[in-house]
């Protein structure tokens, strides 16, 4: 993708991520599924990273990977952060992995109609 493209796909990454429910997470791929581009999950990854720089909320924190783990845990400044907020929303997580994970997926792709 070009850089023009890049800032298209990061800007419905955002915007999709924005649709999840607290209380509910989801996942890279999920969301690259959804947005047409299912070998991307990496780059929905990437879009969740840069996110904190826009200004605006974007909940990332909702975003784990397709077991659950918080594998972008450090990219919310401290480790404990990403985990903290899922906390506050009620959601448990134990060894760095979502507990009941099956239970709040959210598939965009099914909720999204």
């Amino acid at each position: 993708m070009k850089q023009n493209e890049n800032a298209g796909f990061f800007e419905r990454v955002y915007q999709v991520t924005c649709l999840i429910p607290p209380g509910r997470v989801s996942t890279y791929g999920a969301i690259a599924r959804y947005l047409g581009s299912p070998g991307s999950a990496r780059m929905v990854g990437w879009a969740l990273n840069n996110c904190h720089s826009g200004g605006l909320f974007i909940p990332a924190h909702r975003v784990v990977n397709r077991n659950g783990l918080l594998t972008g845990k450090h990219h919310f400044g401290t480790t404990g952060a990403m985990e903290q907020l899922l906390a506050n929303e009620n959601i448990k997580v134990e060894g760095d992995r979502v507990i009941e994970f099956a239970r709040l997926f959210w598939d965009p792709s099914g909720e999204l109609r």
